[in-house]
């Protein structure tokens, strides 16, 4: 076609139709801009919620002394922003029942504050019970606050959250859905802290929900649980303030939240808390530096194990220098099972080196306890994994004392009489599906 013969054609062309032709090109250009967008919007949101934070401790630590040395002591005391209290009395709870009527109770004798937070609430039995005792400390003038992870809390009851609203109870849904909260929607708050009157604290294993308590002949989950007195309740408090204000912008301060604390028993202890932030994995930190301190035994309890491969490799390196390693874990009865064939792939190197890795019996088992050479000790929320360590926020509290460390032992060494040693015989006769759930799983590892 020639020049004038084209410009003959484009001439007769409907002027309509050459605005229409440009519209749908301006319609196209413009949807693959937003197609564009969204697409990059979602991305960055998954790489956000999908990538753990860096560990920052990769160097291996290495000690040349104890827990109980004051160079450890010492160490704690000045990298934690937390200092190490004395003058701190602590009482063991065992099993979901009796940690519930003890939390109860503290819920019921509330005069000012109460400050509860945790991961999973829900259950027409547990959550209920504690729906209605903080909506009755609400009503009797008690200023109570709970601070309920979003996705813990996702199969609530509602009419217990609302029982809680319409009492006066100020509640928080950590990480509820918005679009300004997308990038960190999978950084949850995994803490399990009730702290009365800024007086009394909890700590422990144990969430609330009915998984807790028994049914008819079936056992509640294993768990245990502390409650504790003296001036480290005004940090474990002081943890509970950050991250409220992370999540409401109130800052809570006075008399009614950090009274002035008395001596209450004898032992010195330490509040840790834990964050998905780069340099904020203290708790890991701390787990890492304890075991390169040990000296004669390691014991762990944790409702899931999948660790950092440099995590592993000190717990291995500790066996092979002659310190007895004895790690409790559930066994089927785990809520996860990919979790637990995903951890057991890894466990060869540890079971050469001599690592002792038991499997609970009876029910899930949930405690989270680690005692390094009767000498060290912490309690609280942290699994022995990636999500604890990397991902959530945690609590734990560190006993800095003989014969509590020694007393926690003892515990884990009570449900080890329901468990199953799971030797290296046996990692090596598992039949191939199970290796191949356990390879497919750990393609997320770095989430459990």
């Amino acid at each position: 076609m020639t020049a004038d013969s084209f410009a003959t054609v484009y001439r007769g062309m409907d002027a309509r139709e050459i605005a229409l032709q440009r519209r749908t090109k301006l319609k196209w250009m413009g949807g693959t801009a937003l197609a564009v967008t969204i697409l990059f919007a979602i991305g960055s949101v998954m790489v956000s919620n999908l990538t753990p934070m860096p560990k920052r401790l990769v160097e291996p630590i290495v000690v040349d002394y104890g827990v109980d040395d004051p160079s450890f002591v010492r160490s704690l005391g000045q990298i934690l922003p937390h200092p190490i209290v004395g003058g701190n009395h602590i009482e063991h709870i065992e099993g979901g029942e009796a940690i519930y009527a003890a939390k109860l109770d503290a819920i019921a004798s509330a005069e000012h504050t109460i400050s509860f937070e945790i991961f999973e609430f829900f259950g027409d039995r547990a959550a209920a019970a504690f729906a209605d005792a903080l909506a009755e400390a609400a009503e009797r003038g008690v200023t109570v606050h709970a601070l309920l992870d979003y996705v813990g809390t996702m199969p609530a009851e509602e009419e217990h959250l609302e029982r809680m609203e319409a009492a006066g109870v100020d509640v928080i849904r950590w990480r509820e859905p918005a679009w300004y909260q997308l990038p960190s929607f999978n950084h949850r708050t995994h803490r399990k802290l009730l702290v009365v009157d800024g007086e009394v604290g909890f700590t422990g294993g144990a969430n609330v929900t009915d998984s807790w308590l028994p049914e008819g002949d079936e056992p509640g989950y294993r768990d245990h649980h502390f409650r504790i007195t003296g001036p480290v309740v005004g940090n474990m408090q002081g943890a509970f303030v950050e991250v409220w204000l992370e999540a409401s912008g109130e800052l809570l301060h006075g008399d009614a939240y950090f009274p002035e604390l008395e001596p209450q028993g004898e032992l010195a202890m330490q509040m840790v808390s834990s964050k998905p932030r780069e340099g904020m994995h203290r708790i890991r930190m701390t787990f890492k530096y304890a075991v390169a301190a040990a000296q004669e035994r390691i014991t762990i309890s944790s409702a899931y194990f999948y660790p950092d491969p440099s995590f592993l490799d000190a717990l291995t390196e500790a066996a092979e220098r002659g310190v007895e390693v004895r790690i409790l874990l559930p066994g089927d009865s785990i809520d996860y099972g990919f979790v637990r064939q995903a951890s057991i792939n890894r466990w060869r190197p540890m079971l050469e080196a001599g690592v002792e890795i038991y499997e609970y019996q009876p029910s899930m088992y949930h405690a989270k306890l680690i005692s390094i050479d009767d000498r060290w000790a912490s309690i609280g929320s942290t699994n022995i994994d990636n999500r604890s360590f990397r991902i959530n926020k945690e609590g734990n509290v560190n006993v800095y004392d003989e014969a509590f460390a020694r007393y926690v032992r003892g515990l884990v060494e009570d449900d080890l009489d329901d468990a199953v040693h799971f030797t290296l015989e046996r990692w090596e006769s598992r039949p191939w599906h199970m290796r191949l759930a356990g390879w497919v799983s750990s393609i997320a590892g770095a989430h459990y």
